[in-house]
């Protein structure tokens, strides 16, 4: 570089230095609050990322983000959204159930968007859908019309099935919402249910010697993102044993697993993102309704359903968003 460039850099440069200094130290932060890990929801994280795109908010640029993932220890989420809240982000994303819960305990100021399996009023999240009162707004799945119709859906592909194995993880709130879920659609499909709890990979391990020993006919795995980040392992132990099995998402069918339905959760982390790019721009989370899903994905995997000797309706096939051959 020639003197007279590197002096014209030190005047224009090193005078913008304390200007982009003060510009990122401006910079709002989002906190990111999640149970899992990273490496499971890559895909929904980049739906997040479109969202807030969508408000012209982009990572590095004009926003910061600090992530805080539990890495399925779910008892760690309320010392990191305490953390968030001594950090004075300007809004906390809490994707999951027990996401939601632990900052919600943290704060009753910084604006929460949250992604729910469950009733958002039921859980005591906002008293309104339409118009969320407090700090918090978000998505929610509709939790019991999702169970009701994956039961029905498994029954028609399983129509011997009675005995119904169900798993939850009880540490999240969506655990128990699902076992009601289950316990008031199943008797009026002639199913007896029969539930399971796991919190870890061990617990899972230990369900699944219960089935089999119980001989139950079919198998229900609640929506949790323990499960999620351990759906290779779900997977592979329902092929395994032969167990027939519904999910909630179309990850674990990808994965090998024999059917899902749920709705589509990468449109729902593109909803936070949206949401919270809405709030940084000045709107209040009491403006903003909760959105519930409009598109559901019934995924079939028929590799899989082959394997377990199970032949798929027609009129079932007929029905499926996806079917992986």
């Amino acid at each position: 570089m020639k003197r007279r460039e590197f002096i014209a850099f030190l005047g224009g440069g090193a005078a913008a230095w304390p200007i982009a200094a003060r510009a990122q130290q401006a910079m709002p932060v989002i906190g990111l609050l999640n149970s899992a890990s990273p490496s499971t929801f890559a895909d929904r994280l980049l739906a997040f990322h479109q969202g807030l795109k969508e408000t012209g908010h982009v990572e590095g640029d004009n926003v910061t983000i600090i992530y805080r993932w539990a890495e399925g220890q779910i008892d760690r989420l309320p010392a990191m959204a305490g953390e968030l809240v001594r950090r004075q982000v300007a809004v906390i994303a809490a994707l999951g159930g027990a996401a939601t819960s632990a900052a919600k305990a943290a704060t009753s100021t910084i604006p929460i968007v949250f992604n729910v399996d469950d009733d958002p009023v039921k859980l005591g999240l906002v008293t309104n859908l339409a118009r969320p009162s407090g700090n918090l707004t978000g998505t929610n799945f509709l939790s019991a019309e999702l169970t009701a119709k994956r039961l029905e859906l498994l029954r028609a592909l399983v129509p011997t099935a009675t005995r119904m194995a169900v798993l939850v993880n009880l540490t999240d709130p969506t655990g128990k919402s699902t076992v009601r879920d289950v316990a008031a659609a199943a008797p009026a499909m002639g199913l007896q249910i029969r539930v399971f709890d796991a919190s870890t990979s061990r617990d899972i391990d230990a369900a699944f010697t219960n089935f089999v020993g119980e001989r139950h006919d079919a198998l229900f795995v609640g929506g949790d993102p323990f499960f999620t980040s351990r759906r290779a392992q779900l997977v592979n132990l329902t092929l395994q044993h032969a167990i027939p099995a519904t999910f909630g998402t179309r990850e674990f069918t990808e994965a090998g697993g024999l059917m899902s339905y749920g709705a589509n959760i990468a449109d729902a982390w593109r909803q936070v993102g949206f949401y919270a790019g809405q709030i940084l721009k000045g709107e209040k989370p009491s403006d903003l309704p909760v959105v519930q899903p409009t598109k559901f994905d019934f995924v079939i995997n028929l590799k899989t359903a082959k394997a377990l000797g199970i032949t798929v309706p027609p009129t079932l096939l007929a029905t499926a968003d996806v079917v992986i051959e």
